[in-house]
């Protein structure tokens, strides 16, 4: 996978290629999906949702410029993989899923597999997790029409965020947010298909 979809296409961040290389992506799929669980594309997970094709959770997690010492901020844990691969570059996940099965599902996942540096939160990703901010990174990982403020509020100055943003469902281009002292910069990457960033009022922000 890391050599023919990765390499292949243009990843080069050691640090990324090792997460990737290193994070065992078949336990993260549901038992039916194994087998495919090293293929080029996205898988189903149930709930709806999907797990990102491979080359995609590099291309995102390249596209941040990681450190070590960053903390990190995920909307939409879904499995728990992109947590996963950031957990293995970073020092501290912050991941937040709206559908309550799959978050308590992806936690126990989390922990049982060692990834002791993620933490794990049901609730609405629109508002992030205001009382761990500011984050070094921010990445969401479902289609929104527009980007969330309370997301561009918790970027430090200097962060970066990642975030698929598109006016049609499923259809989208990755925009990479930078957030500097005076201003904010979006730069377009590349076009991308992502479940719609969805929405519930009932929880509320996240505390």
């Amino acid at each position: 996978m890391v050599k023919t979809q990765l390499e292949a296409r243009g990843i080069k961040d050691a640090a990324t290629l090792l997460a990737m290389q290193n994070v065992p992506r078949h336990l993260f799929v549901p038992e039916n999906k194994k087998p495919y669980a090293y293929t080029d594309g996205p898988l189903p997970i149930g709930e709806g949702q999907t797990i990102s094709q491979p080359y995609i959770v590099a291309f995102m997690t390249e596209a941040l410029q990681l450190k070590e010492s960053d903390k990190v901020l995920e909307i939409g844990t879904g499995s728990g993989y992109q947590a996963a691969i950031l957990a293995k570059i970073v020092d501290t996940v912050y991941t937040i899923e709206i559908v309550k099965h799959l978050a308590f599902k992806a936690k126990d996942r989390l922990q049982d597999l060692g990834y002791a540096n993620v933490n794990v939160k049901w609730g609405d990703g629109y508002y992030g997790w205001p009382a761990k901010a500011p984050f070094d990174a921010i990445i969401v990982t479902a289609g929104a029409d527009s980007i969330p403020q309370p997301l561009i509020d918790q970027l430090k100055i200097g962060g970066r965020m990642i975030i698929p943003v598109g006016q049609y469902k499923y259809v989208s281009h990755l925009v990479l947010i930078t957030k500097k002292k005076n201003k904010i910069t979006r730069k377009k990457l590349i076009p991308v298909r992502f479940v719609p960033f969805t929405r519930d009022k009932k929880l509320g922000g996240n505390k």
